[in-house]
């Protein structure tokens, strides 16, 4: 990276090949000058769920901060994905891969075939008899009827972000939901998680379609949420009896208006069918660069 060029804008959508569907983020290159502040600023009038900004990096290929409207935050995998893919087809990095520094270390990134995929940490989960909060008050959050059933109770699960991951029986629940963002905003913070991965394996075309709510973040639904897709595939296989280690999340198809995204999931475990590893990823769309004023 080069530490004298001005700061560069870019809209970039990731977790798609088209510029219609997919998660926007903004990436500013070269923001070795700008203050903490400044990014904040930034990313608060850009209004995306995440705004990524690259600087040079003494430990890795680049230095990525990611920032929210309102705060700052460690990992986001659909802005990270949008930074490596904008970062690639600027010829800043080269496959097959480059090591991105973060607030909270070096992590790999894996350039293949004009796809990023991010490592995540093994999977730990925290069920609900460990915490506070009830299924009931998980369910009247999200304005489920009342003593609602959920298929499988709701599981904390983290492989580096912690996500509240809420399955639902059927398309039609999940596309239908009303949630009550001050409720799940609440629950999220007892919880210490980001916020409510709500998903049904009841899906076309994938593994499992999903919502996520994040009020907390400051962002009532995402459209692709990649440090979300990891911890539920990890999910499905150690819990729901899926067997394979690739998998295929949709996100945002259920959002109004829809956006659709495809997230890629590839799991490695040991020989007891343990998970060690895992990385998520895909593909992502330059949209435009635009003016930035600092």
């Amino acid at each position: 990276m080069n530490t004298h060029k001005s700061p560069e804008l870019y809209l970039v959508k990731a977790f798609t090949e088209t510029k219609e569907g997919g998660n926007a983020a903004g990436v500013v290159l070269h923001a070795d000058t700008l203050a903490q502040q400044q990014k904040q600023q930034i990313a608060a009038g850009l209004g995306f769920s995440e705004t990524a900004f690259v600087s040079a990096s003494e430990i890795g290929d680049v230095k990525v901060e990611f920032f929210t409207p309102n705060r700052q935050i460690p990992h986001c995998g659909h802005a990270t994905i949008a930074t490596f893919s904008l970062l690639l087809q600027k010829g800043l990095v080269q496959e097959p891969g480059a090591v991105k520094e973060s607030i909270e270390g070096p992590r790999q990134i894996d350039l293949l075939h004009g796809k990023v995929y991010q490592a995540q940490l093994a999977p730990k989960y925290t069920h609900l008899s460990e915490t506070t909060v009830t299924a009931d008050e998980i369910a009247r959050s999200l304005n489920l009827p009342s003593k609602y059933k959920f298929p499988a109770e709701p599981v904390v699960a983290s492989t580096g972000l912690g996500f509240l991951l809420v399955q639902l029986q059927h398309a039609s629940e999940l596309q239908a939901l009303q949630p009550d963002q001050e409720s799940i905003a609440r629950i999220s913070e007892r919880l210490n998680v980001v916020g409510y991965y709500v998903f049904t394996t009841a899906a076309q075309g994938a593994d499992a379609t999903t919502r996520m709510f994040a009020p907390g973040y400051g962002i009532p639904e995402e459209s692709a949420t990649g440090m979300a897709a990891g911890p539920l595939a990890c999910y499905l296989h150690d819990y729901s009896g899926f067997s394979k280690t690739n998998y295929l999340i949709h996100q945002g198809y259920l959002m109004q208006p829809p956006s659709p995204s495809q997230l890629e999931v590839q799991l490695q475990t040991d020989a007891a069918g343990r998970i060690t590893e895992l990385k998520a990823g895909g593909k992502a769309v330059i949209v435009q660069q635009l003016p930035l004023k600092v």
